[in-house]
């Protein structure tokens, strides 16, 4: 009997798989097969969640916290967080802005669907998280990707944003510290940026997804110039709770009603145990934790950054967030995604090729995360050496 073939959606073409996840899928394949591999592919802090998360969502379980939770979220989650931006941050956000998600993809599509109708666009930097793009293009939307440089330090300003609006840009997203190159948008960044929304008549989004993750400059929140903005963030990389699947937005009052009644029909709740596992993260016991482990992150970005620009790489400027390199390849290659594999294939180096965050330089450009031990970075670099010290 013939099969038919079967008819998927046209939107499935134009949605590209994540590349660092086919990396992880082979590097874990190679270790099974008993190759020593070292891990700087992935954006996943290396440490496990910290202990006294895991308590508290244990003694909840003991409870009996396993019911749906309200669509924003447990109050008591949205008021922690409300009292973290006012210690943290010296800022009045009040509850009633903060929305629970799960994880910071969850507060994307929230977002996409409050704010593209069919054919809208929303500026975004190339490279970036790819997923943004994706995630607009389902709501079919797309992202209007902008290349951007070491020369702008990978991100957008207001006049590259203002040269490349068009009729149907409905705003920017911008992240800072940023995914892959770690850098940090300035508060006259973001407020240009702002500004130019406002007179446009566009929506800011900021992903401050790796606040708390800056080393010798701070990440100043856009929260701080004005309260109608966006902001997405998450529990996965200073709080370290990726797999938990925990985030949060903050939006104006005005968006909430809209953006719970999307919660209710997309997602019901998050998870509850994750959320009171989550009101743990903001303990002096587990801010010290996290502390510490940033401060690992700083100690590991300062072996790898001029190890990795001695060898020939081409990193301009070391960055000031997040936990990755974003390197030219220019000397060894012009093909990133065979660089990457053969890196894996031959030497067990496992990280990402450019192409994972847009299109822009990208077979010039690699992405090496620094979320493994430095031991592990020591032998990379060591691996590294042989083959083009």
């Amino acid at each position: 009997m013939h099969r038919v073939a079967p008819v998927i959606a046209e939107r499935l073409a134009d949605i590209e798989p994540f590349r660092v996840v086919e990396v992880l899928t082979r590097a874990k394949q190679l270790e099974q097969q008993g190759r020593d591999i070292i891990h700087m592919a992935a954006g996943e802090p290396d440490f496990s969640t910290a202990e006294p998360i895991i308590r508290a969502a244990q003694q909840a379980l003991e409870r009996g916290e396993t019911q749906y939770s309200p669509a924003a979220g447990i109050p008591q989650l949205r008021q922690a967080l409300s009292d973290y931006y006012r210690s943290d941050y010296g800022l009045d956000i009040s509850p009633s802005r903060i929305m629970i998600t799960p994880g910071a993809s969850g507060a994307l599509l929230l977002l996409a669907g409050l704010l593209i109708n069919p054919g809208d666009g929303m500026l975004m930097t190339d490279p970036g998280y790819p997923c943004n793009r994706h995630f607009l293009r389902l709501v079919e939307g797309e992202g209007q990707l902008v290349p951007v440089g070491p020369e702008q330090r990978y991100q957008l300003d207001a006049e590259l944003a203002a040269a490349h609006w068009q009729p149907n840009t409905k705003g920017v997203m911008v992240a800072s510290p940023a995914n892959p190159s770690g850098e940090i948008l300035s508060r006259a960044q973001l407020q240009g940026l702002f500004d130019l929304c406002q007179q446009r008549q566009g929506h800011l989004i900021v992903d401050e997804i790796y606040h708390g993750l800056s080393f010798g400059e701070d990440a100043p929140s856009i929260l701080s110039l004005t309260d109608e903005a966006f902001v997405i963030n998450s529990f996965s990389k200073y709080f370290g709770m990726t797999g938990w699947r925990l985030g949060w937005l903050v939006a104006p009052e005005w968006a909430v009603p809209h953006l719970e009644k999307l919660a209710q029909n997309l997602f019901i709740s998050m998870s509850t145990m994750s959320q009171y596992g989550a009101l743990a993260a903001f303990t002096p016991e587990c801010r010290a934790i996290l502390n510490a482990r940033r401060d690992e992150f700083a100690r590991r970005r300062d072996f790898l950054y001029p190890a990795l620009c001695e060898l020939g790489f081409s990193i301009p400027h070391c960055p000031a967030g997040a936990f990755y390199l974003y390197a030219g390849i220019d000397r060894f290659s012009n093909n990133s995604q065979q660089f990457c594999l053969e890196l894996l294939e031959e030497h067990g180096i496992a990280i990402t090729p450019g192409a994972d965050f847009g299109r822009h330089r990208a077979e010039q450009h690699v992405r090496f995360a620094y979320t493994t031990g430095m031991a592990q970075l020591e032998k990379a670099v060591e691996r590294l050496r042989v083959l083009y010290g």
